[in-house]
C-alpha cells in the first residue's frame, strides 16, 4: 500500500477554510534556507529543485522500506526588517527570508540522507547539495486555516487567522524557529491562482 500523508493525516494537510487550533507533532524534513523574492530569485528556484531532487532520490532508493507519495512543498517565512504580521502585506518581496522544506518519512536517517545527497550530486552537479539539511521540527500548538486563492491575497486570511487566535485567548508566538508556515497543496503550474489551496499556520501560546 502506498502512503499519502495528505490522506492519512488530513488534520495537518487539509484543514477547513475556517481557522482551527492544532498541536503539530515532531516531524523530519529536508530543509534549504534562503532569501529573496520567490517569483524571481534563482536561489529560490534552485532550493526547490534541490528539495524535490533529494526527496525523490530518497523515495526511489528506499522503496523496499516504504511506498509513499512525496509530501507537498512547505515554507517557513519571515521578513528581514519591518514585518509586523497581522495580515500586513509585503511590498518588497526581496526582503523575504525563507526556509523551504519537504517532509520525510520516519525511516529517513542521516545515513540515508547522506546517501541521497551523493546520488543526486552525480546526477545534478549544478546543484549546491551542501545547502540541504535533514532536520526534525516540532511546531507544537498552532492555529491554521486553508487559504483558497492567490498567494497575494493571503493577508486577509492571515488577519482572520490571527484574529481567531486572539478571540480564543491565544497569542501569536513567532520567533526565529516558529514562523509563518505555508503548505502548498496545489501546484501553481497546473491550478489557476483563484483556486490554489495553501495551508497557513501560525504558532500560538495560550494567554
Amino acid at each position: 500500500m502506498t502512503i499519502d500523508y495528505k490522506k492519512t493525516e488530513k488534520e495537518l494537510y487539509l484543514p477547513k477554510s475556517t481557522p482551527s487550533v492544532i498541536d503539530v507533532p515532531r516531524m523530519t524534513f529536508i530543509t534549504v534556507d534562503g532569501k529573496g523574492d520567490p517569483n524571481t530569485s534563482a536561489e529560490y528556484t534552485a532550493a526547490v529543485e534541490l528539495l524535490y531532487g533529494l526527496s525523490y532520490t530518497v523515495k526511489m532508493g528506499n522503496k523496499s522500506i516504504l511506498e509513499y507519495v512525496v509530501p507537498p512543498l512547505e515554507g517557513l517565512w519571515s521578513v528581514d526588517d519591518d514585518f509586523r504580521g497581522g495580515g500586513a502585506s509585503i511590498s518588497d518581496k526581496g526582503k523575504f527570508i525563507w526556509t523551504m522544506i519537504i517532509r520525510q518519512p520516519d525511516f529517513v536517517t542521516a545515513d540515508i540522507f547522506e546517501a541521497a545527497k551523493i546520488t543526486l550530486a552525480k546526477k545534478k552537479p549544478n546543484l549546491d547539495i551542501s545547502k540541504a539539511k535533514l532536520e526534525t521540527i516540532t511546531e507544537g500548538l498552532c492555529v491554521q486555516v486553508m487559504h483558497i486563492g492567490s498567494y497575494d491575497d493571503e493577508p486577509a486570511t492571515v488577519a482572520a487567522l490571527d484574529g481567531f487566535a486572539i478571540e480564543n485567548s491565544y497569542a501569536i508566538d513567532s520567533d526565529d524557529t516558529r514562523r509563518h508556515h505555508e503548505i502548498y497543496i496545489s501546484d501553481p503550474r497546473k491550478v489557476a491562482p483563484e483556486k490554489l489551496k495553501t495551508v497557513l499556520r501560525h504558532p500560538i501560546v495560550r494567554i
